[in-house]
């Protein structure tokens, strides 16, 4: 049996404190570094229910990349460390790298 490779995801769980930085400086200049590593958003809320677990949340984000590697040098590159502070300021989040299932 071939040895597939397997996707890899990046979850984010938002609370989005300052919506101008965020949406108006942030995603447009992640936007296209998302575009270099070939992601794909698959899923995205701004209202979650959470059943389990007391949190509150305000945001969801699932994004799909080929593999845990190119998430992982998405999230390391030099473009996203240079835009990572215009989410950091905006926002305050809890972000997740993992790879999925055969």
């Amino acid at each position: 049996m071939a040895n597939q490779l397997r996707s890899g995801y990046l979850m984010a769980e938002l609370t989005i404190t300052d919506p101008d930085i965020f949406y108006d400086d942030y995603m447009t200049l992640v936007t296209p570094i998302l575009k270099k590593y070939r992601a794909k958003f698959l899923a995205g809320t701004s209202s979650p229910k959470v059943v389990e677990g007391g949190r509150s949340v305000q945001r969801i984000v699932l994004i799909e990349f080929e593999s845990l590697l190119i998430a992982e040098d998405f999230y390391y590159s030099p473009e996203y460390q240079a835009v990572i502070g215009y989410r950091q300021r905006s926002s305050s989040s809890h972000l997740y790298l993992f790879e999925g299932l055969p």
